[in-house]
């Protein structure tokens, strides 16, 4: 913004333009406030410990039974022990807290807070980390599905969005009981989920998805006490050879839209050149 624009700004617009100098004056003092408070917490702290090593020193001053040793003992023991314990105490307290932030931040931005999946960011770079990567022989093959609920827009328009969510979340907890141990499971859309199946065959993965189809029709859901069946749509890819994450995704996501309700999912193969 320019000079003549600033000007403008101001006569035009006087409460926008003191709001955004506000704001800027607060972003500019934001990063010196921690500063602040620490060196506060420095100064003090210095000030005390100072404190009682002077008032510890003037006691024993005037204490006869005590040799100089046994004062420079009493100092050198108590000292620490009154100083140091709390200060060490308040730093092991504080790195815990650290500690568990970072745990938080790492979980908030690996899962999905809805539904416990990897998030799409982190599934698709695993399988694009995979993709480019050495594999041994005979693990470049795989499957990969996408699976994603029906009639949840229903659910949503008469229910609410709080219902919905509740059966996102019944569903993808039936889909991780469904799945092998060694498949990763990922939230791809607002109501897709994606599952990566290293090493599987055409059986495994039809067996694995007609799992997740039954076992997601057995849910028990009643909204607002009135029962509502689960279902899901699923598509799916075989391949031989590792593939990037759109590569798999296209054909089985055409998969997907091509099943009718009721028909059993069919997969698409991609074999090597």
């Amino acid at each position: 913004m320019s000079f003549e624009t600033e000007i403008v700004t101001c006569r035009l617009y006087p409460c926008r333009f003191k709001q955004e100098m506000a704001v800027t004056k607060a972003l500019a003092d934001a990063p010196a406030q921690p500063w602040k408070s620490i060196l506060r917490l420095a100064v003090l702290g210095t000030i005390g410990s100072l404190c009682v090593s002077l008032a510890l020193n003037y006691l024993l001053l005037f204490s006869d039974a005590l040799t100089p040793f046994g004062r420079g003992v009493i100092t050198a023991t108590v000292l620490p022990v009154v100083i140091c314990l709390p200060l060490f105490v308040f730093i092991g307290l504080k790195l815990a807290e650290i500690r568990r932030y970072r745990r938080e931040l790492n979980r908030a931005a690996t899962y999905d807070g809805l539904t416990g999946c990897l998030n799409g960011t982190v599934f698709t770079s695993f399988i694009e980390r995979r993709a480019v990567g050495v594999s041994t022989a005979g693990s470049r093959s795989g499957a990969f599905l996408v699976i994603e609920p029906e009639h949840l827009r229903a659910i949503n328009l008469r229910f609410g969005l709080g219902w919905g969510d509740e059966a996102l979340r019944l569903i993808a907890s039936t889909i991780r009981s469904s799945v092998r141990a060694e498949d990763i499971i990922g939230r791809i859309g607002a109501t897709m989920f994606g599952v990566f199946l290293p090493g599987a065959s055409e059986d495994d993965a039809r067996n694995v998805g007609e799992r997740i189809r039954e076992s997601v029709s057995r849910i028990y859901f009643a909204p607002q006490g009135a029962e509502e069946i689960l279902a899901v749509k699923v598509g799916g890819v075989v391949f031989e050879q590792e593939l990037a994450f759109e590569d798999m995704f296209r054909p089985a996501e055409e998969r997907l839209f091509a099943a009718q309700p009721g028909d059993k999912f069919e997969l698409s193969r991609v074999t090597s050149n």
